[in-house]
């Protein structure tokens, strides 16, 4: 088998919600957008990262007694992490039976995620499931996907990606081949505004999606629902008319309601999130959305 490599933050058994059926989400590390309401923010580096949980914490202090570059230090009855003294070394990890430290990220070969696929076989056959790929950006490693992928193939295991788009054509087109579904991010159709919320502008991923639209490859397209940010009558009219106009090659249109999952993870990476005060869509609302959608004869999921 080829030898490729990639990191991996997360490999999440017995998933119902990214795909038809049971599957095994492989979780890779690494995206080129910084969405306001990232939920994974420990995919968004392609490296490993060391992260603190203080809600774990029982203040023992023998993570600082091991650190042998004195990243961890004591500040306002907590503990604090200096990432550039930081060398990952994971001692920390080791000495804290309260597991309030964890590394995020583990380089691993295709024989390793392949060993783990193959662990959940029979959930697969049963419930027409399979194997899933996530991020962070997935199709940044395209090539290790592909190897994964020919492998699943071989073995008769369907495989998915999401994606947000923001990548090279020529990384799909690696890929193409050995993919079942894709399913990809829309956030925001005007292009200046998805620069603010997402840190790049969308040309490059309405561009691809078009692309995409002619390949002989399931498509559903996800639009994420920030209440105030992205769900204005004429955002959500507008990403409606560029999907109906992709030929129909579209299966369906899932809405995604926004949520706070992200919110302790920024706080456990050290980093402030952005969008507090945002609230969750209500269920009525999202219907309304979904009516609104369908108008373009669109088929419309709420959730995934």
């Amino acid at each position: 088998m080829a030898d490729s490599k990639t990191t991996v933050f997360d490999i999440q058994k017995f998933s119902v919600h990214d795909g038809p059926g049971i599957r095994t989400l492989i979780f890779l590390k690494g995206c080129p957008l910084r969405c306001l309401w990232c939920s994974n923010p420990e995919g968004q580096s392609s490296l490993p990262e060391l992260v603190f949980y203080p809600e774990r914490c029982k203040r023992l202090n023998r993570c600082l007694e091991v650190c042998p570059t004195h990243a961890i230090s004591v500040k306002e009855n907590s503990l604090l992490l200096n990432k550039d003294l930081c060398n990952l070394c994971g001692k920390c990890v080791d000495a804290c039976y309260a597991g309030a430290w964890k590394i995020f990220g583990q380089v691993v070969d295709v024989d390793y995620v392949i060993k783990e696929i193959e662990k959940d076989v029979l959930f697969y056959r049963n419930s027409g499931g399979g194997v899933t790929f996530g991020g962070g950006e997935p199709l940044l490693w395209p090539d290790f996907i592909n190897e994964v992928s020919q492998e699943c193939k071989r073995k008769g295991i369907p495989v998915a990606v999401e994606t947000c788009g923001h990548v090279p054509w020529r990384n799909f087109e690696k890929v193409l081949d050995v993919l079942d579904l894709i399913m990809y991010d829309i956030k925001h159709m005007d292009s200046v505004v998805h620069k603010k919320l997402c840190g790049a502008p969308n040309d490059l991923i309405l561009q691809n999606i078009k692309f995409l639209s002619k390949q002989k490859v399931d498509l559903i397209i996800r639009v994420p629902i920030i209440t105030n940010i992205n769900d204005s009558k004429h955002n959500i009219h507008e990403t409606a008319r560029f999907v109906a106009s992709l030929n129909g090659s579209v299966k369906r249109v899932e809405i995604l309601p926004y949520h706070k999952f992200g919110v302790k993870k920024y706080e456990r990476l050290g980093r402030k999130y952005e969008l507090t005060d945002v609230e969750i869509p209500e269920q009525e609302y999202m219907e309304e959305i979904k009516r609104e959608m369908e108008v373009n004869g669109l088929s419309v999921k709420i959730g995934g």
